[in-house]
């Protein structure tokens, strides 16, 4: 955490340095949107922005009656957005932190990321030649599920269902395109991505194919407000009634971890990594209405070899209502069911309630849930979560 505020330090002094002799300007804009940075001549801008999370997880197993629990920093980031040369090339930069951020647990620390600490979220540059068009270059979130698709600081939710922990394709580096159509009132938006397949921060040469992602969603009754179509929570009280449907398709092409861009590395016994084709279906639909909000998933992945790879089935719904202006309740049910008997996953069903006080929107919020997980070859737990986010 110390590298954490010693970088927003030191950035807060370079970028407030008058480059070149040109005069500087600094704007502090409302909460949530950061400090913004840029010359006179506007040849580039920097908006800085800091979030971090702080989190109280208990668990009680019902089986052993035994409660065990943990706090943490969840997350802890750093965020760089903003132009360079000209407003049609934009940048995001996110780094993170907290020890959940960074870890490579999920890597075993080995060969293919170094076994050094994973701070990169985001470096991406997108180019927008033309309206509603951009070319996307780098690391950043893939177009996949919904829920992945919505920060975790806008979720209304302590944490994300177990669909998405299980099946979102989260990030990866490559190149990714962005389109948006009008057919009559709905709104329709094409997302392609074309990735290396192995996720964020990997440090050695591709060892399979190429990922390839794809996603369309359906607006219908048009926009939503503020974009609320990838924010949990019905915040903006929509007048009317708001729709949007999406589907999103990835090939990962000899992917060598268990869920394609995230999971463990597959070896076979003789040490050698374990290449296979997987297919990612995702299918998800958002609705809201006057502080209503419903929101539903259905993930599937299947492999040409189940054995130590995460294929499965699962299902996600919510139902959220906003009381007032900063006040919300929220219930969610999930279930995975994995496929054959050698699929890494495990199977098990989530009943999840929350309440959430917004004493800022988002940027400062105090949420709690209670949920029960019940498994099918382990012990059922209980799960109580507070969790308070903070972001400028």
């Amino acid at each position: 955490m110390n590298t954490f505020f010693k970088l927003l330090f030191l950035l807060l002094v370079v970028l407030a340095v008058p480059q070149n002799g040109s005069a500087q300007n600094v704007e502090v804009k409302t909460l949530g949107k950061g400090i913004v940075f840029q010359p006179e001549d506007n040849s580039y801008s920097v908006k800085l922005g800091m979030r971090f999370q702080s989190l109280y997880v208990g668990e009680w197993n019902l089986d052993d009656d035994v409660y065990s629990d943990q706090a943490l920093v969840r997350r802890a980031r750093l965020k760089l957005d903003g132009h360079i040369y000209s407003e049609k090339f934009t940048y995001k930069v996110q780094l993170g932190f907290s020890n959940r951020d960074t870890r490579n647990s999920s890597s075993g620390g080995i060969i293919q990321n170094s076994g050094t600490s994973n701070i990169v979220l985001d470096g991406v540059i997108k180019y927008n030649p033309v309206s509603d068009f951009e070319i996307w270059f780098g690391q950043t979130v893939l177009p996949g599920n919904r829920e992945r698709l919505i920060s975790s600081q806008k979720v209304q939710f302590v944490d994300r269902s177990l669909l998405n922990s299980s099946f979102n394709l989260d990030r990866d580096v490559g190149v990714q395109i962005r389109n948006t159509s009008m057919l009559g009132e709905m709104v329709v938006r094409q997302m392609g991505a074309i990735s290396i397949g192995e996720g964020r921060d990997i440090t050695t040469k591709n060892p399979g194919g190429y990922s390839y992602t794809g996603r369309v969603e359906f607006l219908p009754f048009g926009n939503f407000s503020d974009k609320g179509d990838y924010t949990g929570p019905d915040l903006a009280k929509e007048e009317e009634v708001k729709l949007s449907i999406g589907l999103a398709y990835d090939f990962n092409d000899g992917a060598v971890r268990s869920r394609g861009h995230t999971g463990g590395f597959v070896f076979t016994s003789g040490g050698d990594l374990v290449k296979n084709d997987l297919h990612t279906f995702l299918a998800d639909a958002m609705l809201k209405y006057q502080g209503l909000s419903v929101h539903g998933e259905f993930a599937n992945r299947d492999a040409e070899n189940d054995n130590g790879f995460g294929t499965g089935t699962a299902y996600m719904g919510s139902l959220g209502y906003v009381l007032g202006k900063d006040f919300g309740v929220s219930g969610r049910y999930a279930s995975l069911t994995k496929t054959g008997d050698f699929s890494s996953l495990t199977e098990h069903s989530e009943y999840t309630f929350a309440v959430s006080k917004y004493l800022s929107g988002h940027n400062l919020k105090l949420q709690a849930s209670a949920g029960y997980l019940d498994y099918v070859s382990r012990d059922d737990l209980m799960r109580f979560q507070v969790h308070m986010e903070i972001a400028f």
